[in-house]
């Protein structure tokens, strides 16, 4: 899950330098207003990067969730701060 929210990410932002550099550098040429419109588009795809690259899927461990694995958990719990029971 983390290796396809990755190259979703790193495509996405990709795109966007892609849109940057085309727009100012081959589009400007025939039409300023149409290089703008790419560089408004290219405005909004990194939030929306980040977004994609932050979202938890449902196999992924949340911050507080117990793995199952007792080991794990302890050694969580310790850098948590957590006292154990």
């Amino acid at each position: 899950m983390y290796a396809r929210r990755r190259h979703t990410y790193f495509a996405m932002m990709g795109t966007c330098i892609a849109l940057f550099v085309l727009a100012w550098g081959v589009v400007r040429i025939w039409s300023v207003p149409a290089a703008v419109g790419m560089c408004v588009v290219a405005m909004v795809i990194p939030p929306v990067a980040a977004i994609v690259a932050n979202r938890r899927g449902p196999d992924d461990r949340w911050w507080d969730a117990p793995s199952g694995d007792p080991k794990s958990d302890e050694w969580w719990d310790e850098m948590d701060g957590k006292q154990r029971r």
